[in-house]
């Protein structure tokens, strides 16, 4: 593979980070072992299939040229074994430990002069059952690119991609000089790219906030510690209420985002905020059936939703809702508040370098929690003949904000994964306790 620029957004990701806020997505897999798991035979297989993968081999060099931008280029001295780690966990309770310990390897950012990405095999001797931590830097992939990338370790994408290689096709040089058509074409598209970008801009000033007074659970000075909690959602009743109530899935799952926090706020005797929390909640740009998934570089808009923490009704909750995303819907993910990342592509790479710190700082102005959905394939996957049980994602935290939600879809069941700072959020598992109070009250109200 041949050096690349970074894309804008990419660059903008790789320039946020810092050492209490590394810029890492993640996912913890669990899998079914049928008995004493070997950890360095599946760390074995990992680092094959991993080096097997060109992106992986990749990492982020300073350029000259563009001023401030940097780009991808292959690791000569590339040593997969520096990626793929063995860690023994006690005897106990698996699943307990091996969520524990991820949340800590959470916290440790990348190595920068490294492919930045890393994969851990965590099993115990008393376990049937053995666990993968996968880290990618979000420079590297948004979620689509992220499961096309990671998705490259499991069995049946493996064999897959072996056998497609030998279909692969060189695509043909284009000249680089433009005819008269497309220099129209792109000043037009210019023009509109320039128009969409300032309306941008005049929603992000209208929805910022400039008094954090009323600062909520959800902020909290950061500690650089990290926790993982993880819920379990029967995708069946999931189906159900969004049979009764109109709208899609994802509408479902952000009341019950709302619903559990309001739950878990209550159990804590905090007081519901004034003003409902908004959620960031990332959509792709990636055209369906294009390709578009593996291509380089982050595609991502997101839309601001509202998240009705104040309402006590759940089926009122879920009507707000709904309500929401239909509205940022019809205006586009290209346009409001909600679409700052498009902003990325419209600025020069120096001003990544510098002003993503600022920009960083000023994310609890806009938002206050991310809540993003990762699509995974629908087959059944398996790691050496192991099948796949569970997995969870995990996003990183955004400055001045303690908690993350992401949520996938596997095996009949909505697998989610909570990241939060360790110390702003020690409760985590009531969190997740009160998401899955809240499906049921959904579920009672759909079908009572």
């Amino acid at each position: 593979m041949s050096t690349e620029l970074l894309a804008p957004l990419d660059l903008a990701f790789w320039h946020l980070e810092s050492t209490e806020h590394p810029m890492h997505l993640g996912a913890l897999a669990f899998f079914e072992g049928g008995g004493e798991c070997d950890g360095e035979s599946v760390a074995k297989l990992l680092a094959e299939r991993a080096a097997a993968i060109p992106r992986l081999r990749m990492r982020v060099r300073a350029v000259l040229l563009p001023i401030g931008g940097a780009a991808w280029s292959a690791a000569k001295d590339f040593d997969v074994r520096r990626h793929v780690r063995q860690i023994r966990l006690p005897d106990g309770d698996f699943a307990a430990h091996a969520t524990h310990i991820a949340g800590e390897l959470m916290e440790q950012p990348l190595e920068r002069g490294l492919p930045p990405w890393e994969m851990y095999v965590l099993t115990a001797a008393e376990s049937g059952t053995f666990a993968v931590l996968v880290k990618l830097h979000h420079a590297l992939a948004d979620g689509m690119r992220a499961v096309a990338i990671g998705a490259g370790i499991f069995d049946q994408i493996a064999g897959a991609g072996a056998a497609g290689a030998r279909r692969e096709r060189s695509v043909p040089p284009r000249s680089w000089l433009p005819g008269p058509h497309q220099v129209v074409g792109f000043a037009r598209d210019r023009l509109e790219e320039v128009g969409r970008a300032v309306g941008i801009g005049a929603s992000l000033m209208r929805a910022s906030r400039f008094d954090l007074r009323g600062a909520s659970a959800f902020a909290a000075g950061s500690s650089g510690t990290r926790r993982l909690g993880t819920a379990v959602l029967p995708l069946d009743d999931v189906l159900k209420i969004r049979r009764v109530a109109g709208g899609t899935a994802n509408d479902v799952l952000l009341a019950v985002v709302a619903g559990g926090l309001r739950r878990w706020m209550q159990e804590r005797g905090e007081p519901l905020p004034g003003a409902d929390p908004r959620a960031l909640v990332p959509v792709s740009r990636r055209r369906p059936g294009s390709g578009a998934a593996s291509a380089s570089g982050n595609r991502l808009s997101a839309y601001l939703v509202g998240l009705p923490v104040s309402e006590s009704d759940a089926w009122a909750r879920l009507t707000s809702v709904r309500r929401a995303m239909d509205r940022n819907k019809a205006e586009g993910p290209g346009r409001g508040a909600g679409a700052v990342a498009v902003l990325a592509d419209h600025l020069p790479p120096l001003a990544h370098r510098f002003g993503a710190p600022i920009a960083g700082n000023a994310a609890r102005m806009l938002f206050d929690v991310l809540v993003t959905s990762v699509p995974l394939p629908r087959s059944t996957l398996s790691l050496g003949g192991s099948p796949l049980r569970a997995i969870y994602p995990m996003a990183p935290l955004a400055r001045g904000q303690s908690l993350a939600v992401a949520l996938t879809t596997y095996g009949g069941q909505v697998h989610v994964g909570l990241v939060a700072d360790a110390k702003a959020v020690p409760d985590l598992d009531r969190l997740a306790g009160g998401m899955t109070d809240e499906l049921a009250a959904l579920l009672r109200a759909a079908t009572g």
